[in-house]
């Protein structure tokens, strides 16, 4: 397998003003005449012509992301209740973008820790920003209700666990 970088349209570019050293790491065609765009801050996906910003989202609001190479699709999971965002990747195979993606959520990840509660787990994360500012997060699985005080009686003392571990305060 070998990468290269695409060759990202002219008018792609034109629609993702990029901020003060912000840079494109990689991109990928998406199927339907879309795109998707890797910056050092966001996840940017562009739809077809004529070009819109369809979405853009730092990268401490991905949980995760899920390729399945054999659909060439990349599946979106997101930290707060948005749907997840499905692209299906055109020449899956000779794109960086699945990886950029990767590394992008594991760079925004300063320190993580999953506890079990009642209903489920809780993932507590301290995340960067894309201009280095620290702040925790705690992402709810499936089932799990973070008002039920015995739920968040665990979920803050292992936020302040993680707070407190990555020098943020308690």
């Amino acid at each position: 397998m070998w990468f290269r970088r695409s060759a990202l349209p002219d008018d792609v570019r034109r629609a993702l003003p990029l901020a003060c050293g912000e840079r494109i790491l990689a991109s990928a065609e998406l199927a339907g005449d879309g795109w998707a765009v890797a910056t050092t801050a966001d996840l940017v996906v562009a739809g077809p012509a004529p070009r819109d910003v369809v979405t853009r989202r730092p990268w401490c609001d991905v949980d995760r992301g899920v390729f399945d190479p054999e659909r060439s699709e990349l599946v979106i999971e997101w930290v707060d209740a948005a749907s997840d965002t499905v692209l299906r990747l055109v020449d899956a195979e000779r794109t960086s973008f699945p990886q950029a993606l990767r590394e992008r959520v594991q760079w925004s990840v300063v320190l993580a820790e999953t506890v079990a509660v009642p209903g489920g787990d809780v993932k507590v994360a301290v995340r960067r920003t894309a201009n280095g500012e620290l702040f925790s997060q705690a992402i709810a699985g499936e089932g799990v209700d973070l008002d039920d005080p015995r739920v968040a009686g665990v979920v803050d003392a292992t936020e302040s666990r993680v707070r407190g571990a990555s020098g943020l305060p308690v």
